[in-house]
């Protein structure tokens, strides 16, 4: 079993790049969205955004489903709700204020 901070860490690295948190923005407006529809809206050839998604669906912040012959991506909501939680927990409260 993977160690949890391992897989967060991996999760924010896949954020890391301004491609890939464009893309997951993309997804969470426009689920179900193709991977060719990526190529026109950041400017990349097709080769580099699948490069992204790829990084995307190893750090499981994406899921897929085939449409025919496209696959079509959409944020991956448990893995974005434990990345949220995980988060939170990281909250700086002002000295002597206690969590509620």
């Amino acid at each position: 079993m993977e160690n949890p901070e391992v897989r967060w860490a991996g999760m924010l690295r896949a954020l890391g790049h301004p491609v890939r948190l464009g893309i997951m923005r993309r997804l969470a407006a426009q689920p179900e969205t193709c991977a060719c529809d990526f190529s026109d809206v950041f400017g990349l050839k097709q080769p580099t955004i699948s490069q992204h998604l790829k990084v995307l669906r190893e750090a499981d912040l994406v899921t897929t489903r085939r449409r025919g012959n496209q696959i079509c991506y959409s944020v991956h909501p448990d893995a974005i709700l434990e990345l949220t939680d995980t988060l939170g927990v990281l909250t700086v409260r002002p000295a002597g204020e206690t969590a509620k």
